[in-house]
């Protein structure tokens, strides 16, 4: 791709960064994914890297996790901040090369957790089938980077077919989440072709897309998607918005088509340092999302994958946001902070502790407002 001349401005601008009333002139989704920046030499005709930036990217051509934006999304960068919420996400870091405590290759332990290929189950009403290994764009703090962009591609039919065996042998998994890499950046028949194999299952009752296109491509959320997948409701998206600056109007365009064909529509943000490990920057962001009918549903703790510990927080950094946010967001805009446990034991939800003293029949709360209160139980009869 011919690289744009630099603006004046520090914000990079690349064909088609959100105009929702330009449909006709907006690249088509397979345009941009085939336009993607994958190399540092290309990176660096777009962006001012850092030494750090540049080794990172570098590296990732060489080994391990590749570099892949969109030219949608690199339009959301800052070319000349490297503090830029934006690229932190997606920009490679030498910090990469880099393990601390903690640190594991595959955090939620699905390779322990694989029933059969490709299928992973960690609870046990619930199960997960990775359909690719190919995302849009390969974020930097993905919790699946040990296979993720690997190679081998869109899983055929053929080879998930002890997948589907397994589920219809397992009557007690009625909910199947698609990911990968990222369903959605299947070819639509593909894609159709796996959710309408899981729906002749009869015990499968829910199929959620766990996808980041919505953010990072919402160029794919077009009618013929949703008209081609509607037949198969319920389906639920889960998405993945970090940061306000995301909400472009191309993205909340796209939001607002999924919630109009009858998506319910989740979206999970991970707690990242330097990107949204701030109150306001979440309130701001989680009341955009409701604005577009997108329910913030988890405020994730980052994962402990190998090579992102210059992203992640403590975990009483979320502790302190969250006791800022509860009492001052509305219930349908404050999602749950939780944990996924190392070695994929489970998720569990952590927060500020109300709860000052427990007595026999009487718990004592401080309230969001600081008032404390007592609440008596019911007299036992």
């Amino acid at each position: 791709m011919q690289a744009p001349e630099r603006p004046s401005s520090a914000r990079l601008v690349l064909p088609h960064a959100g105009d929702p009333d330009s449909q006709r002139r907006t690249p088509e989704w397979k345009w941009q994914l085939a336009h993607a920046v994958r190399s540092a030499r290309e990176l660096g005709e777009h962006l001012e890297l850092s030494d750090a930036e540049r080794a990172g990217a570098e590296r990732a051509e060489r080994e391990g996790f590749p570099l892949a934006i969109t030219p949608y999304y690199l339009s959301l960068v800052d070319g000349r901040d490297p503090s830029c919420p934006i690229r932190r996400q997606v920009v490679p870091h030498v910090a990469e090369r880099e393990t601390t405590r903690g640190d594991l290759v595959d955090p939620l332990g699905e390779v322990a957790h694989e029933v059969a290929p490709d299928l992973v189950q960690r609870y046990p009403d619930r199960a997960l089938v990775l359909a690719t290994d190919r995302c849009a764009v390969y974020c930097r703090f993905c919790t699946r980077s040990r296979m993720v962009g690997g190679g081998s591609g869109t899983r055929s039919l053929e080879h998930l077919s002890a997948a589907f065996e397994w589920l219809a042998g397992h009557p007690e998994v009625r909910d199947v989440i698609v990911s990968g890499g990222d369903p959605l950046t299947l070819a639509t028949d593909r894609l159709v072709a796996v959710i309408e194999r899981l729906r002749q299952v009869e015990s499968i009752e829910t199929i959620r897309l766990a996808t980041r296109v919505p953010v990072v491509l919402p160029h794919r959320i077009t009618p013929e998607l949703l008209s081609a997948l509607a037949p198969f409701h319920p389906l639920w998206v889960m998405t993945h918005f970090n940061h306000p600056k995301e909400l472009t109007p191309l993205a909340r365009a796209g939001l607002e088509r999924l919630a109009n064909a009858g998506f319910p529509v989740m979206n999970q943000s991970v707690l990242l340092r330097g990107v949204n490990d701030d109150a306001a920057v979440l309130a701001e962001l989680f009341r955009g999302l409701t604005r577009c009918r997108a329910r913030p549903y988890y405020l994730l703790q980052a994962d402990p994958a190998k090579g992102t510990g210059h992203l992640r927080t403590p975990i009483g950094a979320g502790i302190a946001i969250m006791e800022q946010l509860w009492g001052r967001l509305s219930g349908i805009a404050l999602p749950k902070l939780v944990v996924d446990t190392p070695g994929g034991f489970g998720k569990v939800p952590i927060g500020p502790d109300y709860v000052i003293e427990r007595r026999p029949g009487v718990t004592r709360f401080r309230t969001p407002r600081g008032v404390e209160v007592e609440y008596f139980d019911p007299a036992a009869e």
